[in-house]
């Protein structure tokens, strides 16, 4: 059985972590830190901490969950790892390709494992449809479609906050161009163009669009944004068929979903997949757990994490130009005290 000890008592960690390590087999919530014990608390943990180092000093704790804001990923990540800890953390794991890789050679470094926190990536709809796609079901990919529109954060959240690793693109954005990255192989494309915009001069992006050309030939059409009504689409159009997630595209768990193939061969097919409602995160934690103590369960492979950090480089670096310069810069350098609290 797997101790594992959360950073941070944020509303993820309450609402789908916390149920997931209680509900999956082999795994137990030992310790929660977080600024406020009583929220730490509220996760039911055996222990609770109202200070970071102090979770990852406690020899009980084998897995480290790291839910804090994305400025805040790599200091913790890799305090953890230096405390011989293994680590499941929030996505996206790094705010850049160079924080992602520093991750993963400290992971290396450590001989602990290090995984992304990409919970869609488990649920058996995601996994069918990129093994649908890498199987030729629709023949070679030509076009995708992938867009991800959600609510606008709180005037307060860090999600608009560049310091803090906010922004559109880092929260739903990056499910999109993952899942375009896995409908073309895990191949990285160039950015043809890209454009954002912002709530105001000093705020993260609240939307985000951008045009991208893969090495085979294929396209995608990127549009994220943190500013209306919630909305999922996920399409590929391949020579020989298409490929089509049901709404909500990438956060399906609660409800019943469907993926649906259609076939142009000579007499037109079409097949319908229904998945019932399921529970992403518990997959998720069973499936790490199941790793670290057999070597079975799947795990998202970083190398995977650190070529989306890529792409999201290139298109800041894009839409930045775009803007004349504009670049909304996350923090430059951690604080111990400023930042161990938020949001957990």
């Amino acid at each position: 059985m797997a101790n594992w000890g959360f950073l941070g008592a944020g509303s993820i960690a309450a609402s789908s972590l916390a149920p997931a390590v209680h509900a999956a087999p082999g795994a137990r919530l030992h310790a929660v830190a977080a600024r406020d014990e009583a929220r730490a608390a509220a996760l039911a943990p055996r222990r609770t901490y109202t200070a970071y180092p102090d979770l990852l000093a406690d020899p009980e704790v084998d897995i480290v969950y790291v839910a804090l804001h994305n400025s805040a990923h790599r200091p913790w990540v890799e305090a953890a790892l230096a405390a011989g800890k293994h680590v499941l953390c929030e996505k996206p794991l790094g705010l850049t390709e160079t924080e992602t890789a520093a991750m993963e050679q400290a992971a290396r470094r450590a001989e602990r494992t290090l995984v992304e926190a990409a919970w869609n990536r488990w649920h058996p709809r995601t996994r069918d449809a990129e093994a649908a796609i890498a199987g030729s079901a629709i023949g070679r990919p030509l076009h995708v479609t992938a867009a991800f529109h959600g609510l606008a954060p709180a005037p307060d959240n860090y999600r608009r906050v560049p310091a803090l690793g906010g922004g559109a693109l880092y929260d739903v954005g990056y499910y999109a161009l993952s899942a375009a990255l896995a409908a073309f192989s895990w191949r990285m494309p160039r950015v043809e163009h890209a454009r954002w915009e912002s709530w105001d001069a000093s705020s993260a992006d609240r939307s985000v669009v951008a045009d991208l050309a893969f090495p085979c030939g294929g396209t995608a059409e990127i549009r994220c944004s943190l500013d209306s009504e919630l909305a999922e689409e996920f399409a590929v159009h391949g020579t020989e068929g298409s490929l089509r997630l049901s709404e909500p595209a990438f956060t399906a768990g609660a409800a019943p979903c469907t993926l649906a193939t259609t076939s142009e061969h000579v007499r037109r097919t079409a097949d319908v997949r229904e998945y019932a409602p399921t529970d992403p995160y518990r997959l998720m934690v069973t499936d790490v757990d199941r790793a670290l103590s057999v070597g079975t369960g799947y795990l998202v492979p970083t190398e995977q994490s650190r070529l989306i950090a890529r792409l999201i480089d290139a298109v800041r670096a894009a839409a930045s130009r775009a803007d004349g310069g504009a670049e909304h810069t996350p923090a430059p350098h951690f604080d111990r005290e400023r930042d161990q609290g938020l949001p957990g």
